[in-house]
């Protein structure tokens, strides 16, 4: 037995938190570690999300990687074949308190010796997926965390504690969340700077002492303390003081962002195919920006998870329609709240010349294409950083979680932003659209959206700290024999 280790490949259990914007960067991640440093990868998806990608990616789609597997357990909610992201807090509840059983089940089957497989040598789990820490532990294998958000939303969730030691949150009465008390200017947070209480994650806008989102994240937080290890999708110059912040409270940090620019060293093969997308990609996306003008197009898309009204839907459109710029706007199948999305006739008439509206798109390309000029996002995490690796500046309505702390960032720090109001109106829309397009507050994001995209390609070239990062990763971390630390 004693030449074990040497002669195997390792082999690497990657278990993103079942949505989008976490099984994205999670599948690259594990493409890195796959194709860079040969490991073997089982990649666990809930068999809801699963069936999700084979209806957008194919049927066989993820068949035929003998090295690289996908494989399912159940996520404790009632079965659906909806193609929308499930409820958010239900699905914390469910995979915290019922998955445990069903991912040390997978980890014995796949280390069951009649099958073919390498050995499981190390887990790699969404920080939100904490109830892992307990599986990786009874195996004896070391286990990271990834932390697939901002590190200054994690700082600002690592605060909830603080905020409610301070008497700050719970809110008191329902007048605060109009009454200007969200613009409270929160001082002394660790490696933050200028924060109001509406720039923290949004779950703590509540009048419940037992909110069960705030209760889910401190836990989560605490957990967040136990890992070998945590992987952040960020790189050093972009949030220097947040990191150093996480740094003096978290086990070894290892940034190696921004992922898309990494993932580019992927080489071409049946692996670099397999997609992430949960819906549809429509291609005649990129071949709609073809001819169009370098800068001239608004790029509009709230990610996977926002849901708005239709009336803001609607002033969405009358701002787009109104600036005369041309657009390429997503809008997913459920992004209107329990309804279908309803766009005036006129509208769609009015601007069938110079727009284009689609369900999904490939938006890593989309955001690379010289077309785009401003991007009219979210501000996900994922989001922003494809926006920064495409050098376009952005317009932001942050919908919930961390998007609001993304949001204040993008704006106050990095400068390559603006802040739409939450409560949307059209003259608003419009007047952000033509500055941030041909305004000299825009020319100036553009500007900095440039310098910050040179920074992030330098990270991620040979010898960047964040390429160096996923070797230390691999040798410090993953491939390490426990107790031999």
């Amino acid at each position: 037995m004693g030449s074990m280790g040497s002669d195997h490949k390792p082999h690497a259990v990657c278990i993103p938190y079942p949505a989008q914007g976490h099984i994205t960067p999670m599948l690259k991640v594990a493409k890195l570690l796959h194709s860079l440093h040969g490991f073997h990868i089982t990649f666990v998806n809930t068999d809801y999300n699963h069936r999700r990608l084979l209806r957008s990616q194919g049927p066989a789609a993820l068949d035929g990687l003998p090295e690289f597997q996908f494989v399912t357990i159940p996520d404790g909610l009632p079965p659906s074949d909806d193609d929308s992201t499930q409820d958010i807090p239900s699905l914390c509840r469910s995979t915290m308190t019922t998955c445990l059983p069903h991912f040390r089940k997978l980890l014995e089957e796949l280390n069951d010796t009649s099958t073919s497989l390498p050995k499981v040598t190390c887990v790699i789990s969404d920080c939100v997926m904490s109830f892992t820490l307990d599986a990786a532990r009874g195996l004896g294998v070391p286990i990271a965390f990834f932390w697939t958000a901002s590190t200054c939303g994690f700082m600002g969730y690592f605060h909830y504690r603080h905020l409610i030691d301070e008497g700050i949150i719970p809110l008191k009465d329902a007048s605060q969340f109009t009454n200007g008390y969200l613009d409270t200017a929160i001082g002394s947070v660790p490696g933050l700077k200028n924060m109001r209480l509406r720039d923290f994650p949004s779950f703590l806008r509540t009048l419940d002492p037992d909110e069960f989102m705030v209760h889910f994240i401190l836990r989560e937080m605490e957990r967040a303390t136990m890992p070998d290890a945590i992987i952040v999708n960020t790189f050093d110059d972009f949030e220097r003081r947040a990191l150093e912040a996480m740094a003096a409270i978290l086990p070894p940090i290892y940034t190696v962002g921004p992922l898309p620019l990494l993932a580019r060293r992927i080489p071409h093969g049946p692996l670099s195919s397999v997609g992430s997308n949960l819906w549809k990609e429509e291609p005649a996306c990129l071949k709609w920006l073809e001819d169009k003008r370098p800068g001239s197009v608004v790029y509009v898309n709230f990610g996977s998870i926002t849901v708005m009204t239709n009336q803001q839907l609607i002033e969405f459109a009358w701002g787009l329609a109104n600036s005369e710029h041309e657009f390429l706007w997503i809008i997913r199948p459920d992004l209107v709240k329990g309804d279908t999305a309803v766009l005036p006739p006129e509208f769609v008439e009015g601007t069938k010349e110079r727009g284009l509206m689609a369900s999904w798109c490939p938006q890593e390309e989309v955001l690379r294409h010289p077309a785009v000029g401003a991007f009219l996002t979210h501000s996900g995490w994922n989001s922003t950083l494809e926006s920064v690796c495409g050098g376009v500046p952005m317009l932001s309505w942050p919908f919930f979680a961390e998007q609001q702390t993304n949001c204040r960032y993008v704006c106050t720090e990095w400068g390559i932003g603006m802040e739409i109001d939450n409560d949307v109106k059209r003259k608003e829309v419009e007047g952000l659209i033509r500055e941030i397009m041909g305004g000299e507050k825009g020319k100036e994001m553009k500007r900095r959206a440039m310098e910050w995209k040179e920074i992030a390609v330098e990270a991620t070239q040979e010898g960047g700290p964040s390429l160096v990062n996923l070797k230390r990763l691999v040798h410090e971390v993953l491939l390490a024999k426990k107790g031999a630390v």
